[in-house]
């Protein structure tokens, strides 16, 4: 066996072991062409720091979230001065199809990698995206870190607790920056919205709402072309389950981990994880005390573990309120979220990152009716527009947006730049929202209501 195989079989027995302190790897060896001959290394980068320096990016996990990060590059890769060098997946379906994607929307060629280890000795690397699987984030983002490059990773951080810590630990003992994919900390709106919480103007806060939903088999394909094309052979299932039990390979859950329980908690870890991290943003509050939860798999009945409704109700004991959240997979009707107050209300039509905004205050001559629609009671002044006037010119805000934001994307490269970790979205915000979500998961899973020890830092069934 060679002395390269011999290593990577080590490194996989010792992630079989655990974590135990050390950041370990997972996806992202082979390589198949050549990086842009115009990329600056790493260490001329870090010497110069000039604000005309170019960042050199890879993506780790070329998946369907990949495409959005990708996206984003490009929106600032030439305002920002950035470059892209390598892609790195265990799936050389995904690793072609995004090198072929990065030609075209880059210009240049780029390293075509395996595994991760071999992508972060590029000396000319200086920052990953991470896109990975949602039990993958935290150790991945510890070996980031781990080898001097920067990092932006995608929410859920941890579906682990003991793992958040971990990542965490690393982050904290590093002078890296690192960004979470909670992309709407950075829009523009939802900071007015913040400001306009942190103002007062909403008296004692009491409840937080939260309604987001959909209307068909989430994350599930019957007809998944990359489950049909996908071969053992050319990926490396014992990498990819990065310590989970051994089971056998099985494409269905290579691709829809998000349906399985051991890889993910499905609607807690890829939307609940925003929307937890929302509320701690708009209220400057850091995991909840309480969390109980329910649901089930009511209209979807397919390969499916983890539920297509839910709802969890969460107390935050020393800013004094209850916080609803709820996704239901059969009816998209109704998307809102409500900020209540006893001076006032903000109110915002649209699910995930919707910049339809209002307020409307509590003691009123005339009792507020929703049903003759918010552009009347605005301009009977029972209801002010809260948006960016800059974004929409003072028009009304649509009530979707995308994922993929340029706000986000260029907060982590300024804060880069100025070597600043204090990114929108820092390593303790997403420690925040993934203990909230794992706490959500958990009650779920366990009927039990479940509360959060904050001097130990561990989810517990009784109150301290």
């Amino acid at each position: 066996m060679s002395e390269k195989n011999l290593s990577r079989r080590n490194f996989i027995n010792k992630t079989m072991l655990g974590i135990t302190g050390t950041a370990i790897s997972a996806i992202a060896g082979t390589e198949v062409s050549n990086a842009s001959p115009n990329a600056m290394s790493a260490a001329s980068y870090k010497k110069i720091m000039g604000a005309n320096d170019r960042i050199n990016i890879a993506f780790l996990g070329c998946g369907s979230r990949s495409q959005g990060h990708q996206q984003m590059v490009k929106m600032s890769i030439s305002d920002k001065n950035l470059g892209v060098v390598a892609v790195c997946d265990l799936w050389k379906g995904n690793r072609e199809k995004t090198a072929a994607n990065c030609k075209k929307l880059f210009g240049n060629d780029v390293k075509q990698l395996q595994y991760s280890e071999d992508l972060l000795q590029m000396p000319e690397l200086d920052a990953v995206m991470i896109a990975t699987g949602d039990f993958q984030h935290a150790k991945l983002l510890a070996e980031v870190v781990k080898a001097d490059k920067d990092c932006y990773c995608e929410k859920p951080m941890a579906d682990d607790v003991a793992e958040a810590k971990m990542a965490r630990e690393v982050v904290l003992a590093s002078k890296q920056v690192v960004q979470m994919g909670s992309q709407w900390l950075s829009d523009p709106t939802q900071i007015k919205v913040r400001d306009f919480v942190q103002s007062g103007k909403l008296g004692k806060i009491t409840k937080i709402e939260q309604v987001w939903n959909d209307n068909n088999h989430r994350w599930h394909d019957p007809n998944d072309p990359d489950v049909a094309a996908i071969r053992e052979e050319d990926t490396d299932w014992n990498r990819w389950l990065l310590g989970k039990p051994w089971c056998p390979f099985d494409p269905w859950k290579y691709f829809e981990f998000r349906i399985f329980k051991e890889f993910s908690g499905g609607i807690t870890s890829q939307w609940m994880s925003h929307a937890i991290g929302l509320v701690h943003f708009y209220t400057d509050t850091n995991i909840p005390d309480s969390m109980v939860a329910n649901g089930g798999i009511f209209q979807w009945k397919d390969i499916r573990q983890n539920p297509d409704t839910f709802q969890a109700l969460a107390t935050y004991e020393e800013a004094g309120f209850l916080y609803s959240y709820s996704s239901s997979y059969a009816n998209k009707f109704g998307d809102y979220s409500c900020i209540r107050g006893t001076d006032g209300t903000l109110f915002a039509q649209g699910g995930e990152g919707s910049p339809r905004w209002f307020f409307i205050p509590e003691h009123q001559p005339a009792e507020f009716d929703m049903y003759k629609g918010f552009d009347e009671e605005i301009k009977s002044g029972k209801a002010q527009l809260i948006s960016s006037n800059e974004e929409f010119k003072g028009s009304l805000p649509p009530v979707v947006l995308s994922d993929d934001s340029k706000y986000h994307l260029d907060n982590w490269v300024d804060c880069m730049r100025a070597r600043n970790q204090k990114t929108n979205g820092n390593i303790h915000t997403g420690f925040a929202h993934s203990v909230g979500q794992i706490m959500a998961t958990h009650a779920y899973r366990e009927g039990k209501k479940l509360y959060w020890n904050r001097e130990k830092e561990e989810i517990v069934e009784q109150c301290a």
